[in-house]
């Protein structure tokens, strides 16, 4: 895939610059100015699989639960941009997804292949020497302020895709702005394969036509609340009345309203640790049969093992999840009194947790989830038994 040429947001007049930035009247400006860096990696469990299988270059392929030719359970975890054009997106049950294109390749996740690729990106983003914070397994952000000017960031961010694709054969869309809420935005500008950076003096013009639906943390929910209100546009909300919207929305709607007329100044969290690593599956039907049920969650203790691995972290907490027919969810939990990174004591806690929480109803969902963790090189001391 061609790169595509970066766009700059400068000002009212001038909305598309595609080359540096005049630093003489607007560099005191942007000195000092916070710059957030935010990467996406594009459609990236079916990038990775496209990289390892280039027979697949070009073609719908759908990454989730078994299709069963229109019957298959469970949903869709990401898919190609050639799938999307039929209207396939993630969390579309795959049922759905087959519907839409029975001639899509369907594979099933193959987690440590996609975190040993998120490690490479995340290794190389942190090689810059930057703060990092890395939000998800193919997100992250980079707080670029003590480069000074955009244009620097600008010619990081080409340098930052050009050696992830370079290393990985995987395209990345980034967006550049003066706060990370903007930048999150950005990256999804023009993805796939996209960079845009918004200056400061053109983040209300860059915002005004988007969709509210654009903003990060407005859901199906809220948007629907927003149309009531006559509010479609970021540019709608920052004309919207602010005490109408603290009536509707509580005091969320203060930032949002902010962000609206580009006031965004978050920064990020460097070095944010993982909160949990969880895996869980969705049977073809309910099912009361005990050992299919076990030996899925085996299966799932060796994956979460897997990225266990992979991050050099040790668990304490284990949380078992059932979901029965109804959609009734149960969960278990339980910390034990020391840190592991050994995949037996996973399997001991969460077949003696499966034991304590079955009732013998059929089961439609079995999962696990590993929190509470501590590097591997961390020193701990223990008490002898």
């Amino acid at each position: 895939m061609c790169s595509m040429s970066p766009v700059t947001f400068t000002s009212p007049a001038l909305p598309v610059y595609p080359d540096d930035l005049p630093r003489l009247n607007r560099g005191v400006q942007e000195v000092n100015r916070r710059i957030i860096l935010h990467i996406d990696m594009d459609s990236f469990y079916a990038s990775v699989e496209m990289q390892r299988r280039p027979e697949l270059s070009s073609k719908p392929v759908v990454i989730g639960a078994d299709p069963k030719q229109g019957k298959g359970r469970g949903v869709v975890s990401t898919c190609s941009y050639e799938a999307r054009a039929f209207g396939i997106r993630s969390a579309m049950p795959i049922s759905q997804a087959f519907v839409l294109c029975p001639h899509a390749v369907f594979l099933p996740p193959d987690f440590p292949a996609y975190v040993q690729a998120s490690a490479v990106v995340m290794e190389i983003l942190r090689s810059y020497g930057f703060p990092t914070e890395q939000v998800s397994i193919d997100e992250a952000f980079l707080d670029l302020s003590s480069l000074g000017h955009f244009a620097s960031a600008q010619s990081l961010a080409d340098e930052i895709k050009a050696v992830i694709r370079a290393r990985l054969g995987l395209s990345s869309s980034i967006g550049i702005a003066p706060g990370r809420a903007v930048a999150k935005i950005a990256s999804d500008f023009r993805k796939p394969d996209g960079l845009t950076v918004v200056t400061p003096p053109a983040l209300q013009d860059f915002l005004a036509p988007l969709p509210v639906r654009t903003i990060p943390g407005v859901g199906k929910k809220a948007e629907a609340m927003l149309f009531e209100m006559g509010i479609r546009t970021i540019g709608d909300l920052a004309r919207q009345d602010i005490q109408g919207l603290i009536g509707r929305f509580g005091r969320s709607a203060v930032a949002l309203h902010q962000l609206a007329h580009g006031i965004d100044e978050s920064g990020i969290v460097d070095g944010q640790e993982t909160k949990s690593i969880s895996r869980e599956t969705t049977f073809d039907t309910d099912t009361d049969d005990v050992d299919l049920i076990v030996s899925t969650l085996d299966s799932l203790i060796r994956s979460v093992c897997g990225n266990l691995a992979e991050e050099q972290l040790r668990f304490r907490t284990l949380t078992i999840k059932i979901r029965y027919p109804g959609f009734i969810t149960r969960n278990r939990s339980r910390s034990m009194s020391h840190y592991s990174g050994d995949a037996e004591p996973v399997r001991l806690l969460a077949h003696s947790l499966f034991r304590e929480e079955y009732d013998g109803r059929k089961v439609r969902l079995i999962g696990i989830r590993l929190s509470s963790f501590e590097k591997k090189d961390t020193c701990q001391a223990t008490l002898p038994l």
